[in-house]
């Protein structure tokens, strides 16, 4: 071909060194013009012709690559490639184009391995082995490196030097390197961390309040964790942060099959006093403390005869309190509600008296890990203690509100 055109222009007259000049364009134009046309064909005959073998294959690995368009890359090299073929033709710059052709060659390579890379992502988050072993932060590492690696290769190229010679210089630059990629190691440090540690997986629900952040783990990559809060909204944290900063995992209780209750009733002090024969008659007739009353009236009595009390006045021996039955009584309710896990800890305890009264709290545990089931279960119970409260002669405590004081006032003017 260069001897084609370069007797058309030594016919035509040009003298030097305009015919040289002539030349080369000519050859180089023609260079490019059949890059042109064998990318064309590569992209609309190549990549179709595989198109259908994948199609007809039905693989998904070669489907996935086909729709991260990893062979698009892959066809770059092939022009690259011819250049550098065609490059000795021309009359001067020869070893300039062969270089960049290269450049272009190792580009092609590099843009390659990137989309293999993301295609691996996208088929390995199909995997149950996602959610516990994110590999994004990992893979997001290979690329920088793969990219750094690249650039040295093209650099050296262009220069006419060994990279051997490029990477010893990059040692004496590897403060401003660490200072550069400061952010880097710490994401990748903390993606080691948190996946051998399994501190954190997809799909977990974690709480991070010095970042905003309560909801379900999304992504995770080598920079980000990506969380989506109960309110639909995206909060990014820092991936070092998840390792230097506390945080609160639910997966274990989503595990384990049930979520805790913990919350408690106020007692009015002043509304806990002994039994009656009267109120204890009431409490018979109730099936969660018949049993307790029994054994525990039981008890009482041989006590008290065994220590000759005096029962004519109510502070001598052991009495029951109407406080004490209503425990025994949520105790059996709770261990008797279809919706709470008998195989966890079941537990009604009375905590320290406080201004705002008598806290009995309810810690136990439902059968679900559900939010919105869990809430309905919780309310239900609650619901029921404080329509049950008066049964036992006790009163909630609940602070003086304008009804109280108007209540108060009619009572006055009644009397």
């Amino acid at each position: 071909m260069s001897e084609w055109i370069e007797k058309i222009v030594t016919d035509s007259g040009l003298g030097e060194p305009w015919s040289s000049h002539v030349i080369n364009t000519l050859i180089l134009i023609s260079i490019v013009i059949i890059c042109l046309v064998v990318y064309k064909l590569a992209k609309d005959l190549v990549l179709r012709l595989l198109k259908k073998v994948i199609e007809k294959s039905n693989s998904r690995v070669n489907s996935v690559f086909m729709e991260h368009k990893v062979f698009d890359r892959l066809v770059i090299i092939i022009p690259a490639l011819i250049v550098y073929g065609l490059a000795p033709m021309l009359v001067y710059g020869q070893e300039l184009v062969g270089r960049l052709a290269l450049c272009l060659v190792v580009f092609g390579v590099v843009r390659t391995i990137d989309k293999g890379l993301s295609a691996t992502e996208f088929l390995y988050k199909k995997t149950e082995a996602a959610k516990t072993k994110p590999i994004k932060g990992f893979l997001q590492v290979v690329k920088i490196v793969i990219y750094l690696v690249g650039l040295i290769v093209i650099v050296s190229i262009l220069m006419d030097r060994s990279p051997v010679l490029l990477l010893g210089g990059l040692g004496a630059a590897s403060a401003v390197l660490l200072l550069v990629f400061q952010n880097t190691i710490l994401g990748f440090v903390a993606s080691i961390q948190l996946t051998e540690n399994d501190m954190i997986r997809i799909g977990d629900w974690i709480e991070m309040p010095g970042h905003h952040a309560d909801g379900e783990v999304k992504e995770i990559t080598l920079y980000t964790v990506k969380v989506e809060n109960w309110d639909k909204t995206i909060t990014m944290v820092p991936t070092y942060s998840m390792v230097t900063e506390a945080f609160k995992n639910w997966r274990n209780m989503q595990e384990a099959g049930g979520r805790r209750i913990m919350r408690s009733v106020l007692i009015d002090v002043t509304s806990v006093r002994f039994c009656t024969e009267e109120l204890l008659q009431r409490c018979n007739k109730i099936q969660y403390v018949q049993t307790y009353l029994q054994s525990r009236a039981a008890e009482i009595e041989a006590y008290n005869q065994q220590h000759h009390v005096d029962v004519s006045s109510p502070v001598n021996g052991r009495r029951l309190t109407n406080l004490g039955i209503f425990r025994a009584y949520l105790d059996n309710y709770l261990k008797n509600h279809p919706r709470i896990h008998n195989e966890m800890t079941i537990m009604v305890r009375q905590l320290e008296p406080r201004g705002s009264g008598l806290p009995v709290e309810i810690y136990a545990f439902t059968d679900t890990t559900d939010w919105a089931e869990y809430e309905c279960i919780q309310s239900d119970i609650f619901d029921h203690i404080f329509a049950v409260v008066p049964e036992f002669d006790l009163r909630v405590y609940q602070q003086p509100s304008g009804y109280d004081l108007y209540g108060a006032k009619l009572s006055d003017k009644s009397q």
